[in-house]
């Protein structure tokens, strides 16, 4: 799959892992866009075309999850990786969260792989 025409939406207040995850999407021939605030991901969410989110479960203001439920809502068939300190929480993200990845321990490689299989698996589903 050739990444050049995808994009990527990576939202997390930590300012020091949106620039890792841009040199690493971009280095992959995603198109990166980054957030650090749960509006200004909604926002861009909403004007662009997204082919795939990783959301930072602990951000200030809203948590990831609430933003992935409210993207969810409004394009249910975008995939959303979840980044988190836990490995999962019991229940939390069930039918909104297509994977969830423990921040800590992914590997970069593995999450630029989960992102492709997503999308891949999603244009598949949509017959695109």
């Amino acid at each position: 799959m050739s990444s050049t025409r995808f994009t990527v939406l990576c939202v997390d207040d930590e300012d020091l892992q949106l620039e890792a995850r841009k040199l690493l999407f971009e280095d992959e021939g995603f198109h990166f866009i980054g957030a650090r605030k749960s509006a200004e991901a909604l926002e861009l969410f909403r004007s662009r075309e997204i082919h795939a989110v990783v959301l930072d479960y602990w951000m200030s203001g809203k948590n990831g999850l609430v933003l992935a439920e409210e993207m969810k809502r409004e394009r249910p068939d975008t995939p959303i990786i979840m980044l988190s300190g836990f490995v999962s929480l019991p229940g939390e993200g069930v039918g909104v969260v297509d994977t969830w990845l423990q921040k800590s321990r992914v590997r970069p490689d593995v999450l630029v792989e989960k992102v492709k299989s997503l999308i891949t698996r999603n244009r598949a589903k949509t017959g695109e």
